[in-house]
């Protein structure tokens, strides 16, 4: 049997626009989500995830993690949510540092679900920021970051 070596990847790069100084950067994620599958709703589903890749890619201190996404879907039953259920696994594998979503009621609509899912996302230090409150879960340092 054949030995094999796994390589992890690096989170630290160098980033020219900072001269050659290598940075840590975030690895964050976003969460889109529409309750119905109207013509308004559906534009506001391509808006925010439109939103979100521009805000991850233009921040300097942030690799885009991927944008997560459930379309048509309800917020008040966190398992029929492929979108939210991928990106919490992906979080407690270690690929996620950051997830950004447009509110808690878009990240989760149960009070139950959104404490149990932040708090924990917060034991892996993973933070949550809502966008609609300024307000992030986790590390003060990505409250700001977020905010920027």
């Amino acid at each position: 049997m054949a030995k094999v070596d796994v390589i992890k990847a690096q989170v630290s790069v160098t980033d020219r626009r900072r001269r050659s100084k290598s940075i840590e950067r975030k690895r964050v994620a976003a969460y889109c989500r529409v309750s119905t599958d109207s013509e308004d709703q559906l534009n506001s589903y391509r808006s925010q995830v439109q939103y979100y890749t521009d805000k991850i890619s233009e921040n300097v201190d942030w690799m885009m993690a991927g944008i997560y996404a459930d379309e048509a879907i309800t917020g008040t039953q966190v398992a029929k949510r492929e979108g939210f259920q991928k990106m919490i696994n992906d979080c407690m594998s270690g690929q996620i540092d950051m997830v950004i979503t447009k509110s808690i009621s878009r990240f989760a609509r149960n009070t139950l679900d959104t404490l149990k899912y932040v708090r924990m996302l917060k034991e892996k230090d993973i933070a949550v920021f809502f966008e609609d409150r300024r307000a992030a879960s986790g590390r003060a340092q990505l409250c700001s970051a977020a905010g920027s």
